[in-house]
C-alpha cells in the first residue's frame, strides 16, 4: 500500500532515487537499447521535417552555449534546445513507439533530454539505460493512475505525463537525493499540458520535445533545491484532482517489480498508431483470401472513441494530416503496400486514386471496442463478405523479432542520412550500449 504519510509522489521519487542497477534484469536492458535503436532512426527520419528547421531557427535566435547535439545536422545547442528540437524531430513522423499505460508514446519525451543531458555530462551507456527504463516506468506507473479518462478529456498523454518521465530520467542520471526529485516532479507536473486539439499540425511533435526539455528544466531546477510541493500528483488541485486520475495501490506496488518496456509497442507504418489495426487488419483478409482491390466493394471499419478522436480525419489534404486519417492509411496501405515515409506527402494524400478508393471505406464507432482495437468487414463485387480483427497493441513481438524488426527499420531511416558503414557501425554501438563509456562518443557516430 502506499504511504499516507509520505504520498503517491514521495513514492515515485523514492523508486527513482533508490533502486539500484542489478535491480534490472537484463532482458529489460535489451527492450531498451532496441528502443534507443528505434528512437535514433525516427530522429534520423525526421530531422528534416519543417517543424525542425523552425525549431533551429527558434534556437539561433535565442542563443546559448554548444553543449548537445542535433542529431543529423552537425549542429550543436544548448542542451535545453537539443532535447526540444531532437524531440520535436522524432515525434514528427509519428513514427515512433507507443505504450499502452502511458496513453501515448513515451520514448519521445525521454530520449531526448536524456541524450542531450548525458552527452553534456559525459554520463556511461550504463547509467543512459538506466534512466530511460527508471523514467519509463515512472511515467507508465502516473499514466496507469491517470488513466483513459485522462486521455478521452482532451489532454495529450505524450505531453502530460511526458513531464513526469523526463523529469524522472534526468533526475535520475544527475543523481538528485529524494527531496531534489520529489521537487523535480512538482516542477515538472506544475508545467504538464498538451491538448489533443492540435494533432494534425506541428503542435504535435512540438509536444513531445517541449514536455522532453521541460522535465530536463525541472530537474536541474530542482538539483538547485528549487523548490515545489511534494504531493503534485495526488494533492489538492494537483495533477489527478485537475487532470483526471487517482492513486491506484496495486499500480504504485508494481514499482521495482516489473518493469512494463516489454510492452512497449513499435510501429512498423509511419502513422497514428491508431491507425495501425485497421491497415493489420484489412490487409490480412486480402492477403489471406486472395482479394484484389478491383474485387472490393466496401470496407467497413469499426473503431473506439479514442482511435477516432486521434486518427478520425476523414478528409486529409496534406501528408501530416494523412498520419491522422484511418481512410486514407488503409486506402494508402492496400492500393500502394509502401506505408513508411514515403506515403506521407501532399501529393501521396491527394491522389485521386487514393481518393476514389477512400469512398469505399466507411468508419464508424463501435462502442464495444476499447482502445486501438479494430473490426472490419471488406465487401466485395461478387457478393461475398469477409470479417478481421486486430489489436496492435496486444500483437507485440518478442523481443527477437523485435530487434530484428527494429534494425531493418533503423537502417532504412538511417542510411539515407549516415550511409551504410556509418549507420551499421552506430547500430552495433546502441546494441553494445553497456561497454559505452562516454554517450558523447556515440552521439558523435550519429552526426554525418
Amino acid at each position: 500500500m502506499t504511504d499516507k504519510t509520505t504520498g503517491f509522489t514521495n513514492a515515485i521519487a523514492r523508486f527513482i532515487v533508490n533502486t539500484e542497477d542489478r535491480e534490472i534484469p537484463q532482458k529489460v536492458r535489451e527492450h531498451a537499447k532496441v528502443a534507443f535503436m528505434d528512437w535514433i532512426g525516427v530522429t534520423m527520419g525526421g530531422k528534416e521535417d519543417p517543424l525542425v528547421k523552425k525549431l533551429i531557427h527558434y534556437a539561433d535566435l535565442m542563443g546559448g552555449n554548444e553543449q548537445a547535439t542535433i542529431l543529423g545536422h552537425g549542429l550543436k545547442k544548448s542542451v535545453s534546445q537539443a532535447a526540444l528540437i531532437n524531440g520535436g524531430a522524432s515525434h514528427a513522423l509519428d513514427y515512433d513507439d507507443t505504450l499502452t499505460l502511458f496513453l501515448g508514446h513515451p520514448s519521445v519525451t525521454l530520449f531526448p533530454s536524456l541524450l542531450a543531458l548525458a552527452e553534456w555530462k559525459e554520463k556511461s551507456g550504463p547509467d543512459f539505460l538506466t534512466a530511460y527504463i527508471i523514467g519509463l516506468k515512472a511515467g507508465a506507473t502516473i499514466g496507469a493512475c491517470a488513466g483513459i479518462e485522462h486521455y478521452m478529456s482532451g489532454w495529450h498523454a505524450t505531453s502530460t505525463l511526458g513531464h513526469f518521465a523526463s523529469a524522472a530520467a534526468c533526475a535520475r542520471v544527475m543523481g538528485l537525493n529524494e527531496q531534489q526529485t520529489t521537487y523535480a516532479l512538482g516542477i515538472a507536473g506544475t508545467q504538464a499540458c498538451g491538448l489533443k486539439r492540435v494533432f494534425g499540425t506541428m503542435c504535435k511533435p512540438f509536444h513531445a520535445g517541449r514536455s522532453s526539455q521541460a522535465g530536463l528544466m525541472a530537474a536541474l531546477l530542482a538539483q538547485d533545491d528549487f523548490t515545489s510541493v511534494e504531493d503534485i500528483l495526488e494533492g489538492t488541485h494537483g495533477f489527478f484532482q485537475v487532470l483526471k486520475g487517482q492513486v491506484n495501490d496495486k499500480v504504485v506496488e508494481t514499482l521495482g517489480k516489473t518493469w512494463d518496456i516489454e510492452n512497449l509497442a513499435q510501429k512498423y507504418h509511419a502513422s497514428c498508431h491508431a491507425t495501425h489495426s485497421p491497415i493489420e487488419a484489412v490487409s490480412s483478409i486480402l492477403e489471406k483470401e486472395g482479394l484484389s482491390t478491383d474485387e472490393i466493394v466496401s470496407i467497413e471499419i469499426h473503431s473506439s472513441q479514442l482511435a477516432l478522436d486521434a486518427a478520425g480525419n476523414m478528409a486529409p489534404k496534406t501528408g501530416l494530416e494523412g498520419k491522422f486519417s484511418i481512410p486514407y492509411c488503409v486506402a494508402n496501405g492496400i492500393l500502394r503496400g509502401n506505408t513508411g515515409m514515403q506515403a506521407f506527402t501532399d501529393e501521396k494524400v491527394n491522389d485521386p486514386e487514393v481518393a476514389s478508393f477512400m469512398e469505399k471505406i466507411l468508419v464508424s464507432l463501435d462502442s464495444g471496442i476499447e482502445a486501438l482495437e479494430a473490426n472490419v468487414t471488406v465487401k466485395t463485387a461478387g457478393g461475398r463478405e469477409f470479417s478481421g480483427f486486430s489489436d496492435i497493441l496486444k500483437q507485440i513481438p518478442d523481443l527477437e523479432i523485435k530487434r530484428s524488426k527494429i534494425k531493418r527499420k533503423f537502417r532504412d531511416l538511417c542510411g539515407p542520412v549516415l550511409g551504410e558503414a556509418k549507420t551499421e557501425d552506430l547500430m552495433e554501438s546502441i546494441l553494445s550500449l553497456e561497454e559505452v563509456g562516454s554517450i558523447g562518443s556515440l552521439v558523435d557516430k550519429a552526426t554525418k
